[in-house]
Protein backbone atom coordinates (compact mmCIF):
# COMPACT_ATOMS: atom_id res chain seq x y z
CA UNK A 1 0.00 0.00 0.00
CA UNK A 2 1.47 3.10 -0.78
CA UNK A 3 2.63 5.63 2.06
CA UNK A 4 -0.27 8.23 1.29
CA UNK A 5 -3.20 5.65 0.65
CA UNK A 6 -2.20 3.90 4.43
CA UNK A 7 -2.14 6.86 5.72
CA UNK A 8 -5.68 7.96 4.55
CA UNK A 9 -6.85 4.55 5.63
CA UNK A 10 -5.00 5.10 9.82
CA UNK A 11 -6.91 8.45 10.12
CA UNK A 12 -10.44 7.05 9.14
CA UNK A 13 -9.28 4.05 11.09
CA UNK A 14 -8.74 5.56 14.31
CA UNK A 15 -12.50 6.11 14.71
CA UNK A 16 -12.60 8.25 17.60
CA UNK A 17 -11.95 11.23 16.17
CA UNK A 18 -13.75 14.35 14.40
CA UNK A 19 -12.45 17.52 12.44
CA UNK A 20 -13.88 20.88 12.40
CA UNK A 21 -17.71 20.73 11.51
CA UNK A 22 -18.55 21.31 7.89
CA UNK A 23 -21.91 20.19 5.82
CA UNK A 24 -21.84 16.67 4.43
CA UNK A 25 -21.39 15.83 0.85
CA UNK A 26 -24.23 15.85 -1.00
CA UNK A 27 -23.06 12.55 -2.73
CA UNK A 28 -21.99 10.78 0.06
CA UNK A 29 -23.60 7.01 -0.13
CA UNK A 30 -24.65 7.56 3.53
CA UNK A 31 -26.29 11.17 3.44
CA UNK A 32 -28.38 10.81 6.42
CA UNK A 33 -28.76 8.79 9.83
CA UNK A 34 -30.38 5.27 9.05
CA UNK A 35 -33.29 3.80 11.33
CA UNK A 36 -32.08 3.76 14.67
CA UNK A 37 -31.91 -0.55 14.16
CA UNK A 38 -29.67 -0.11 11.55
CA UNK A 39 -26.65 0.93 14.49
CA UNK A 40 -28.04 -1.91 16.87
CA UNK A 41 -26.70 -5.16 17.66
CA UNK A 42 -27.95 -8.70 19.75
CA UNK A 43 -26.29 -7.71 23.26
CA UNK A 44 -24.03 -11.01 23.48
CA UNK A 45 -22.58 -10.37 20.07
CA UNK A 46 -21.92 -6.76 21.36
CA UNK A 47 -19.98 -7.63 24.40
CA UNK A 48 -17.58 -10.18 22.13
CA UNK A 49 -17.43 -7.94 19.88
CA UNK A 50 -16.26 -5.12 21.96
CA UNK A 51 -13.46 -7.58 23.83
CA UNK A 52 -12.23 -8.54 20.84
CA UNK A 53 -10.58 -5.08 20.42
CA UNK A 54 -7.84 -5.80 23.10
CA UNK A 55 -6.13 -9.24 24.63
CA UNK A 56 -7.76 -11.70 26.38
CA UNK A 57 -5.44 -10.76 29.13
CA UNK A 58 -6.82 -7.00 29.26
CA UNK A 59 -10.36 -7.25 27.71
CA UNK A 60 -11.75 -10.40 30.38
CA UNK A 61 -11.75 -7.79 33.05
CA UNK A 62 -12.62 -5.05 31.65
CA UNK A 63 -15.56 -2.57 31.51
CA UNK A 64 -17.97 -3.30 29.00
CA UNK A 65 -20.13 -1.11 27.59
CA UNK A 66 -23.02 -1.79 24.57
CA UNK A 67 -25.61 0.68 22.38
CA UNK A 68 -28.55 0.42 23.44
CA UNK A 69 -31.84 2.81 22.17
CA UNK A 70 -30.86 5.58 24.43
CA UNK A 71 -27.59 5.70 24.38
CA UNK A 72 -24.58 3.70 25.65
CA UNK A 73 -25.04 1.63 28.94
CA UNK A 74 -22.76 -0.88 30.97
CA UNK A 75 -23.06 -4.40 30.18
CA UNK A 76 -20.64 -5.94 32.10
CA UNK A 77 -18.40 -4.54 35.24
CA UNK A 78 -14.44 -4.34 35.16
CA UNK A 79 -12.10 -5.27 37.16
CA UNK A 80 -8.96 -3.45 35.50
CA UNK A 81 -10.02 -0.48 34.76
CA UNK A 82 -10.14 -0.75 30.99
CA UNK A 83 -13.63 -0.16 29.08
CA UNK A 84 -14.36 -1.70 25.56
CA UNK A 85 -16.96 -0.93 23.71
CA UNK A 86 -18.00 -0.79 19.95
CA UNK A 87 -18.05 2.88 18.62
CA UNK A 88 -20.07 3.43 15.53
CA UNK A 89 -19.91 6.03 12.17
CA UNK A 90 -20.10 9.11 14.52
CA UNK A 91 -16.83 8.30 16.13
CA UNK A 92 -15.38 8.99 12.63
CA UNK A 93 -14.67 12.71 10.81
CA UNK A 94 -17.69 15.00 10.28
CA UNK A 95 -16.63 15.13 7.11
CA UNK A 96 -16.14 11.72 6.37
CA UNK A 97 -18.67 10.47 3.57
CA UNK A 98 -19.61 7.17 5.72
CA UNK A 99 -20.03 8.98 8.89
CA UNK A 100 -23.95 7.81 8.66
CA UNK A 101 -22.77 4.36 7.82
CA UNK A 102 -24.66 1.52 9.59
CA UNK A 103 -22.11 -1.23 9.33
CA UNK A 104 -19.18 0.80 10.72
CA UNK A 105 -18.03 -1.44 13.75
CA UNK A 106 -15.33 -0.21 15.65
CA UNK A 107 -14.03 -2.93 18.57
CA UNK A 108 -11.60 -0.61 20.58
CA UNK A 109 -10.65 -1.10 24.89
CA UNK A 110 -9.14 2.25 26.45
CA UNK A 111 -7.11 1.88 29.25
CA UNK A 112 -8.24 3.95 32.47
CA UNK A 113 -7.23 7.25 31.55
CA UNK A 114 -8.09 7.01 28.10
CA UNK A 115 -11.72 5.85 29.39
CA UNK A 116 -11.76 8.63 31.72
CA UNK A 117 -11.83 11.39 28.46
CA UNK A 118 -13.07 9.23 25.63
CA UNK A 119 -16.14 7.28 27.12
CA UNK A 120 -18.16 10.47 28.29
CA UNK A 121 -17.02 11.93 24.52
CA UNK A 122 -18.77 9.08 22.70
CA UNK A 123 -21.39 9.26 25.01
CA UNK A 124 -21.94 12.71 24.48
CA UNK A 125 -21.58 12.44 20.80
CA UNK A 126 -24.25 9.64 21.02
CA UNK A 127 -26.63 11.38 23.40
CA UNK A 128 -26.36 14.28 20.34
CA UNK A 129 -27.16 11.46 17.33
CA UNK A 130 -29.74 9.96 19.09
CA UNK A 131 -31.71 13.11 19.73
CA UNK A 132 -32.19 13.36 16.16
CA UNK A 133 -29.25 16.02 15.55
CA UNK A 134 -26.43 16.61 12.15
CA UNK A 135 -23.14 16.06 12.42
CA UNK A 136 -22.18 19.95 12.09
CA UNK A 137 -24.80 19.69 15.52
CA UNK A 138 -23.34 17.40 17.04
CA UNK A 139 -19.96 19.04 16.79
CA UNK A 140 -21.13 22.28 18.18
CA UNK A 141 -23.00 20.31 21.08
CA UNK A 142 -19.77 18.66 21.78
CA UNK A 143 -17.63 21.90 21.55
CA UNK A 144 -20.33 23.57 24.02
CA UNK A 145 -19.21 20.92 26.41
CA UNK A 146 -15.59 21.53 26.23
CA UNK A 147 -16.06 25.25 26.55
CA UNK A 148 -18.44 24.57 29.66
CA UNK A 149 -16.12 22.06 30.93
CA UNK A 150 -18.83 19.43 31.43
CA UNK A 151 -16.09 16.85 29.88
CA UNK A 152 -13.07 16.13 31.73
CA UNK A 153 -9.49 16.84 30.64
CA UNK A 154 -7.34 14.50 28.83
CA UNK A 155 -5.02 13.08 31.20
CA UNK A 156 -1.53 11.64 30.46
CA UNK A 157 -1.08 8.09 29.66
CA UNK A 158 -3.88 7.38 27.66
CA UNK A 159 -4.17 4.85 24.98
CA UNK A 160 -6.07 2.06 23.51
CA UNK A 161 -6.53 -1.14 21.54
CA UNK A 162 -7.95 -1.62 18.05
CA UNK A 163 -6.94 -5.15 17.33
CA UNK A 164 -9.88 -6.64 16.74
CA UNK A 165 -9.97 -8.72 13.42
CA UNK A 166 -14.39 -8.78 13.39
CA UNK A 167 -14.57 -5.10 13.43
CA UNK A 168 -15.81 -2.90 10.27
CA UNK A 169 -14.03 0.30 10.35
CA UNK A 170 -15.21 1.82 6.74
CA UNK A 171 -16.14 0.24 3.20
CA UNK A 172 -12.94 1.02 2.12
CA UNK A 173 -10.51 -0.28 4.89
CA UNK A 174 -13.01 -3.24 6.55
CA UNK A 175 -11.05 -3.86 9.76
CA UNK A 176 -7.66 -2.49 8.64
CA UNK A 177 -4.82 -3.82 10.49
CA UNK A 178 -4.37 -4.13 14.33
CA UNK A 179 -2.93 -1.03 16.28
CA UNK A 180 -2.53 0.56 19.11
CA UNK A 181 -3.73 4.64 19.49
CA UNK A 182 -2.09 7.17 22.23
CA UNK A 183 -3.70 10.67 23.18
CA UNK A 184 -1.65 13.42 24.01
CA UNK A 185 -2.59 17.21 24.19
CA UNK A 186 -2.38 18.40 20.56
CA UNK A 187 1.18 18.76 19.23
CA UNK A 188 3.24 18.80 16.51
CA UNK A 189 3.46 15.33 14.98
CA UNK A 190 7.02 15.53 13.56
CA UNK A 191 8.28 16.44 17.01
CA UNK A 192 7.55 13.07 17.56
CA UNK A 193 8.42 11.47 14.76
CA UNK A 194 4.50 10.52 13.20
CA UNK A 195 3.99 10.65 9.22
CA UNK A 196 7.64 11.38 8.25
CA UNK A 197 8.85 9.16 5.54
CA UNK A 198 9.44 5.48 6.58
CA UNK A 199 8.71 6.06 10.12
CA UNK A 200 6.11 3.45 11.77
CA UNK A 201 4.28 5.65 13.62
CA UNK A 202 1.20 7.56 11.81
CA UNK A 203 -0.75 10.39 13.75
CA UNK A 204 -3.55 13.23 13.36
CA UNK A 205 -4.25 16.30 15.31
CA UNK A 206 -8.12 16.04 15.81
CA UNK A 207 -9.55 19.41 16.51
CA UNK A 208 -12.67 18.75 17.79
CA UNK A 209 -11.72 16.06 20.49
CA UNK A 210 -9.01 18.25 21.21
CA UNK A 211 -6.06 15.39 20.89
CA UNK A 212 -3.44 14.77 19.01
CA UNK A 213 -4.04 11.07 18.14
CA UNK A 214 -0.65 8.72 17.54
CA UNK A 215 -1.27 5.34 15.49
CA UNK A 216 1.30 2.36 16.13
CA UNK A 217 0.49 -0.39 13.71
CA UNK A 218 1.19 -4.18 14.85
CA UNK A 219 1.48 -7.42 13.86
CA UNK A 220 -0.64 -9.73 15.35
CA UNK A 221 -4.91 -9.64 16.37
CA UNK A 222 -6.25 -9.98 19.70
CA UNK A 223 -6.54 -13.61 18.74
CA UNK A 224 -2.95 -13.96 18.36
CA UNK A 225 -2.90 -14.57 14.39
CA UNK A 226 -0.58 -12.56 12.41
CA UNK A 227 -1.35 -9.49 10.39
CA UNK A 228 -0.66 -8.89 7.13
CA UNK A 229 -1.10 -5.58 5.41
CA UNK A 230 -1.47 -5.44 1.50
Amino acid sequence: MKRNTFRMIALVAAFTAGLQAQAQDAKTPYPRMAPLDQYLMERDAEIALARSAGPDSISRDAEVMVLGRHGYETAVQGKNGFVCMVERSWAAPIDEPEFWNPKMRGPICFNAPAARYNVPVDIKKTESVLAGRSGAEMAEDLKTAFDKKELPPLEPGAMCYMMSKQGHLNDRAGHWQPHLMFFVPQTDAAAWGANLDGSPILAMKDTLDRYTLFLVPIGKWSDGTEAHSD
